[in-house]
């Protein structure tokens, strides 16, 4: 008796990589808006002296670059999960 893998298990292979494909984009639209939005206002801070407002937007400026890193990470493995798969 030979046991071996159901291949046709996951039919919605192409579904899953255009769902994966959406979300990247969208996160990597909002990860960049919010960059250009809390280096605007860490530049804007820090020419007007509030130094807190400055902490506060280079947090978000960090975490922005940290998210897209973290999507764009998440995607490619993801991809390369999906890969393995079907070479299976």
């Amino acid at each position: 008796m030979d046991v071996v893998p159901d291949f046709g298990g996951v039919a919605a292979t192409e579904d899953i990589e255009q769902i994966v494909g959406a979300l990247l984009t969208i996160t990597l639209i909002t990860s960049v808006l919010t960059l250009v939005i809390s280096a605007t206002i860490w530049a804007i801070a820090i020419a007007h002296g509030n130094h807190h407002a400055a902490a506060r937007a280079r947090t978000g400026a960090l975490v922005a670059l940290a998210a897209s890193a973290l999507a764009g990470a998440a995607a490619a493995w993801t991809m390369w999960l999906i890969d393995l798969g079907s070479g299976l």
